[in-house]
């Protein structure tokens, strides 16, 4: 049972599945799940759930191909000194795979929009997004469009909202919402943000490469899964406006970017020199988004008479007009 105890104690999973995952590297016998969970009942390590679900009761929906749906959503944690905070996920549909983990002091719009443009830079486009009816997420029930929207519209990015009051839809990161918090449990609360960030990025490592998921045959990994076939795209043409630069903020806290044949200084802030940057370029604006804290560090308007585009942030991480 020390495998099982370690488990527990590191807040990871140690149900039947994962040990029988844990033994088979270790050229051990490996009983079935089914006697795995007689021995553990024998020794009273299952706890009695009467009134859950059978799994097979369940309809399961899976994507077919990584990036062929990235389900996003953010829950809540509590420092040491009691401040609530709040962690933003996206999670691909098909492998399990965590594509990004984001601590913040609340999720707003431009977060949103920061962290998927992020991981879009980095691990390709979605061909859709899956989120339930949040305001950080959508506009729908007040008949607009949020700048979330805007920008899959922009890229051909097919977005799909749960139906109210029906979490179920987004079961898969609920799921691992509870996983998550499992292993932060485990752990000493963090003092701040920052601490809680390195929690997180350890967490994901673990999470997609050290554990099998078990919604895999063979037993994959979620980052196996996700590297183990040809990825899914967007079906339309993005906007031919749109485009992401990657850049460092310069010593002075400025970027230069060219234009219609013109190049541009952006002013971002002296505190941001050195930091690596996504730059987003749309129609009518420009945005410059932190590459390691994906937040919103600077807004600009795109004037082509102008050498000098100044950030119009008012309230640092506003995210700009429309696109």
């Amino acid at each position: 049972m020390l495998t099982r105890k370690q488990l527990v104690s590191d807040g990871l999973d140690a149900g039947p599945v994962t040990l029988q995952g844990h033994l088979a590297p270790r050229g051990l016998p490996v009983p079935s799940t089914s006697t795995i969970r007689r021995i553990l009942g024998h020794h009273g390590l299952i706890t009695p759930q009467p009134r859950k679900r059978p799994r097979s009761s369940y309809h399961r929906f899976a994507a077919e191909q990584p990036n062929e749906c990235w389900q996003s959503d953010f829950t809540h944690w509590t420092l040491a000194d009691g401040i609530d905070v709040e962690i933003l996920n996206w999670l691909d549909d098909h492998s399990r795979y965590l594509l990004c983990c984001v601590a913040y002091r609340r999720v707003g719009g431009p977060d949103v929009v920061a962290s998927f443009t992020a991981t879009a830079a980095h691990y390709g486009l979605p061909a859709s997004t899956l989120t339930d009816n949040g305001s950080v997420y959508t506009s729908r029930f007040t008949h607009g469009h949020n700048d979330f929207e805007r920008l899959l519209a922009s890229l051909s990015v097919t977005q799909k909202n749960g139906h109210p009051g029906h979490p179920q839809t987004q079961g898969k990161i609920e799921r691992f919402h509870q996983t998550l918090k499992r292993w932060l449990a485990a752990r000493p609360r963090p003092a701040t943000l920052a601490d809680l960030q390195h929690l997180l990025d350890a967490f994901r490592t673990i999470y997609n490469t050290a554990r099998a998921h078990r919604a895999h045959p063979g037993r994959l990994t979620p980052e196996q899964a996700y590297l183990a076939r040809p990825k899914a795209t967007p079906t339309g043409n993005p906007h031919a406006k749109f485009r992401i630069r990657h850049d460092t903020i310069d010593q002075f806290g400025k970027l230069t970017l060219r234009h219609a044949s013109r190049l541009h200084h952006l002013g971002i802030g002296r505190p941001h020199a050195g930091t690596p940057a996504l730059i987003l370029i749309t129609t009518h604006t420009v945005t410059v988004i932190s590459k390691t804290g994906h937040h919103v560090l600077s807004s600009h308007t795109i004037d082509p008479d102008k050498n000098y585009w100044r950030n119009q942030n008012k309230n640092p991480g506003r995210w700009p007009g429309n696109l």
